[in-house]
């Protein structure tokens, strides 16, 4: 199991803890991510995040929010242990915010890298951006809080949280 991470069982509900010294105690059920930009680039899942997110879902439910620009995220996470929820265009932000208000922003993780992305990350108890090849938009950048340098670092805090622990301590 991993170090300092405690993970409950509760009927159908699954919960992450992790202990930050200073802070308060994260308690998480909810990863949200961003497809195109964050998982995948140009409509491909980027290489090592299958296995990551695999083994996020044994503490995780998964959920990712896109509007599948370029036509291949049902096809890219067919084998994930992800649901995807494929959004309007128009106001991105806003129904990505809107979903994590919907599933409880205190319990849910998130991970973006642009501009329709910064409502949610905002909106989420722990909200990670990403640089990747994309880049990131500025405002995005403003309300995170951590920044990483690619997805596979954004998702391995989470499996190794000793990682978030030394980023977020007092």
């Amino acid at each position: 199991m991993m170090a300092e991470i405690l993970i409950l069982f509760l009927g159908d509900i699954i919960m992450l803890q992790i202990n930050i010294p200073g802070r308060e105690k994260l308690e998480f059920q909810y990863l949200v991510l961003d497809f195109n930009g964050t998982l995948a680039l140009d409509g491909y899942l980027k290489q090592g995040v299958p296995p990551r997110l695999k083994e996020l879902s044994e503490y995780l439910r998964i959920y990712v929010l896109t509007a599948d620009t370029h036509g291949s995220v049902h096809h890219e996470m067919d084998s994930m242990p992800c649901e995807v929820h494929v959004i309007r265009p128009d106001k991105q932000d806003e129904e990505k915010a809107g979903f994590i208000k919907k599933l409880g922003a205190d319990k849910t993780i998130c991970i973006g890298n642009g501009l329709n992305d910064r409502l949610m990350l905002k909106e989420s108890k722990l909200g990670l951006l990403v640089i990747q090849e994309e880049g990131i938009a500025t405002p995005s950048f403003m309300v995170s809080d951590v920044i990483c340098t690619s997805i596979n670092d954004a998702l391995d805090l989470l499996l190794k949280p000793d990682r978030l622990r030394a980023t977020l301590r007092n």
